[in-house]
């Protein structure tokens, strides 16, 4: 918690980002690099990994766990699993991984489903298997795949009626209700078009009882993004590696969240670290202490961010999101492992040593 609130971390991952683990070498070294080279730009150097090898690594879920609720004030996190199995031969979060913090954790974590709809039948039963298996709170999409030999960057669309529909179809059927998809932020050197938001109203429309979470949100297609906000009151936003602007580009990220609050205010906006992406303490803490919009962007945004608009976002709009009830959460976790080691202070980042536990 940080001043009282209860902080939901929307969007985790525990990468195996090592080189054992790229399927396509040249595209899966790209997009490593590229995660490295934004872990690099914006973050703190007393938060920085500070070379490739310690970073470009098969991270643990334990040492996840610790990132989150040992070294930064993340209360409850959501984990995805990673579909991107056409770059890494375990999809870069795997399900298996995602299985062992279900089972581990199920106090400090909400899991994520995830699959690639290219696959088209394969991906509905991989989802009927991964429902079994970790009865998710949501579903997470990547809106392209590397296919055939020579791993062509093929897009999709998320209003499309052939390739999405069914996914959305079978999803509500087995009880997912948040489907969250990657936009704004190509993978890569890579076609922009796939990370364009002008294909969720038509997903929004056609599924009016399911929500759509737009990951990214306010990296790019600013205006397109918050009309989508104002139009669908379904669809929501994750600010995972928008919120992580704030610790060095303070500018970047004050007009990307004013903008978003101009179309539709602040009830749908969602915290969202990306955690190992970033470390998540300086931006959550410098939002609570020191963040305030310039006054330039007041008169944008129409407003400007009140403690209670950032314990919204912070936590309360997705616990609204996903049905969390905080207080019952609180309960279980008051006297839990990472409670007890969070109590006096919050240890150093990237502090974890391994216990003899770690898968």
């Amino acid at each position: 918690m940080i001043g009282g609130t209860f902080v939901i971390d929307a969007v985790t991952h525990a990468y195996n980002l090592h080189p054992s683990n790229y399927r396509a070498v040249r595209y899966a070294e790209s997009l490593a690099n590229l995660i490295f080279g934004l872990h690099s730009s914006l973050s703190d150097e007393d938060y920085r990994v500070p070379t490739p090898e310690g970073f470009l690594k098969n991270w643990s879920v334990r040492e996840l766990a610790h990132i989150l609720f040992v070294e930064s004030e993340v209360d409850l996190a959501v984990h995805h699993v990673l579909p991107l199995q056409t770059l890494f031969h375990d999809g870069l979060c795997s399900f298996e991984k995602t299985k062992q913090i279900r089972r581990r954790y199920p106090d400090r974590f909400l899991v994520y489903a995830g699959v690639d709809p290219l696959r088209g039948t394969a991906a509905l039963e991989d989802l009927e298997r991964q429902v079994e298996a970790l009865q998710p709170s949501g579903l997470k999409l990547y809106p392209a795949a590397w296919l055939g030999e020579s791993f062509r960057h093929t897009g999709w669309r998320m209003d499309d009626p052939t390739i999405a529909f069914p996914l959305f179809e079978r999803a509500r059927k087995l009880g997912i209700k948040n489907i969250a998809v990657h936009k704004g932020l190509p993978m890569g050197a890579v076609p922009i078009e796939a990370y364009k938001v002008d294909d969720i109203g038509g997903a929004a429309d056609a599924f009016p009882d399911l929500n759509f979470e737009i990951v990214h949100g306010g990296m790019a297609f600013l205006d397109e993004t918050g009309m989508q906000l104002s139009l669908f009151p379904n669809v929501y936003v994750n600010l995972e590696v928008t919120g992580a602007l704030l610790v060095k580009r303070e500018r970047w990220f004050a007009e990307s969240l004013a903008a978003l609050l101009k179309w539709a205010g602040p009830s749908r906006i969602m915290w969202g670290s990306g955690s190992v992406f970033c470390h998540p303490h300086p931006a959550i803490y410098k939002f609570w202490h020191d963040f305030q919009l310039p006054d330039d962007l007041v008169s944008v945004a129409g407003m400007q961010l009140t403690p209670e608009v950032k314990k919204m976002i912070l936590g309360g709009n997705y616990a609204r999101y996903a049905g969390v009830d905080v207080a019952a959460v609180q309960a279980r976790i008051a006297q839990d492992e990472f409670s007890q080691r969070r109590a006096e202070r919050l240890a150093s980042p990237y502090s974890y040593q391994g216990d003899g536990h770690d898968e």
